[in-house]
């Protein structure tokens, strides 16, 4: 393997051993516990290093660790949603694929969806990672809406979508009524 190669492999797993290292302390701990300092010990690499590999510090590593979410969300629904085949199995399963994504990863979550981010969505420059999660989402719902604007109603999909696990997170909903929620849900996008 030529030196060029070696160093740019070296310096792609040093940024994914930072990544890991922020997602880890940040599940283990919360978000504000995640500090280049912190990051710095756990995984032996020196500050500068860090900010070698993200020279906005923390900011950085978040969007970071929520582009990875974005891929993985994507690949969630995709394969959750196997071969559903009807509107109301592919958006029932979008449902439960988001919720347990969401449960399962919860501060790659709020990276991805409720931390202060440099991301931009709904625009030409937003990511490829959010596009494809986007994409998966839209996907799932596809047929579904009436006549309404499509990307609309993804966008509102999505929305309560993120609002069920906020205010789940939050122990703001009964946790009993989870699954009524899932079936009203469905119900009403679902023609």
């Amino acid at each position: 393997m030529p030196a060029r190669q070696r160093q740019q492999q070296s310096r792609h797993l040093r940024a994914e051993a930072i990544i890991e290292a922020a997602r880890s302390l940040a599940e283990r701990d919360g978000w504000d516990a995640v500090t280049t300092r912190r990051l710095s010990e756990a995984i032996d690499y020196s500050q500068p290093v860090l900010y070698g590999h993200f020279p906005s510090g923390k900011s950085g590593i978040m969007d970071a660790v929520a582009l990875q979410g974005f891929e993985r969300l994507a690949s969630k629904i995709r394969s959750d949603r196997g071969g559903a085949r009807t509107q109301r199995s592919r958006v029932t399963r979008l449902v439960h694929s988001y919720l347990g994504f969401a449960d399962q990863e919860p501060a790659v979550y709020l990276a991805m969806f409720a931390r202060p981010t440099a991301l931009p969505f709904g625009v030409e420059s937003t990511p490829e990672q959010l596009r494809r999660a986007y994409d998966e989402l839209a996907e799932s719902v596809a047929g579904c809406g009436g006549g309404d604007d499509p990307e609309t109603f993804v966008e509102v999909i999505w929305s309560a979508l993120h609002g069920m696990v906020m205010l789940s997170r939050d122990d703001r909903l009964r946790p009993s009524a989870r699954a009524r929620r899932i079936r009203t849900l469905v119900d009403r996008f679902v023609d």
